[in-house]
């Protein structure tokens, strides 16, 4: 699992699939969502606005990532 900082009190679920590189563009994490590939503390999640904030977990393509503000 990799820690992921942000120094914002949340992210979007799009703008953080591709600021930890697992999408290239706005449409590439949008086509990730909607096809059920993201889970969003062991749930799926479809929403790209989804506001992800400290502590939670992300796993897409059989990566985890835990969003951390400190």
């Amino acid at each position: 699992m990799e820690n992921i900082k942000i120094n914002t009190e949340y992210i979007k679920l799009d703008q953080f699939l591709k600021w930890c590189g697992i999408a290239e563009t706005g449409s590439q994490a949008k086509e990730f969502i909607l096809s059920g590939m993201v889970k969003v503390n062991g749930e799926t999640e479809l929403r790209r606005g989804k506001k992800l904030r400290d502590g939670d977990l992300v796993e897409v393509r059989g990566q985890e990532f835990r969003i951390s503000n400190e």
